[in-house]
């Protein structure tokens, strides 16, 4: 006959050890992984020295709700530029003022950029 009291028992495979490496691969991959690109500013560096300032002024004030440039309100800074550019290497002074944003500042820049102008100074 058979010995049915010592039966043996079937063991349960632990779930613990693949969730602990589940979750250790999310935490890789969520570190490793860029969510967004980033934009780069491309900025050139003067070095310290002074540059030479040749033509009329170019002040460009970056204002909140609007630019100015040479103290007088515009809504197309290209086409207010254009008479006062000698050559696309000109200087282009920026001036961001209290309350203007970061990225009206950048796309005022950028815009700029697409004219051909590309040599721009911000101040503070």
């Amino acid at each position: 006959m058979l010995d049915l009291s010592h039966q043996t028992r079937r063991r349960r495979i632990g779930l613990t050890p693949m969730i602990d490496v589940v979750f250790l691969l999310l935490v890789f991959f969520m570190l490793a992984a860029r969510f967004g690109v980033t934009d780069a500013i491309p900025v050139t560096l003067s070095g310290g020295a002074a540059q030479p300032y040749d033509g009329p002024p170019r002040l460009l004030s970056v204002l909140p709700d609007g630019l100015r440039i040479n103290g007088i309100e515009t809504t197309d800074p290209v086409a207010a530029l254009s008479p006062l550019m000698k050559s696309d290497d000109d200087i282009i002074l920026l001036r961001p003022r209290d309350g203007a944003s970061v990225q009206h500042l950048l796309d005022t820049m950028g815009l700029l950029r697409a004219a051909g102008w590309s040599n721009l100074v911000v101040l503070e």
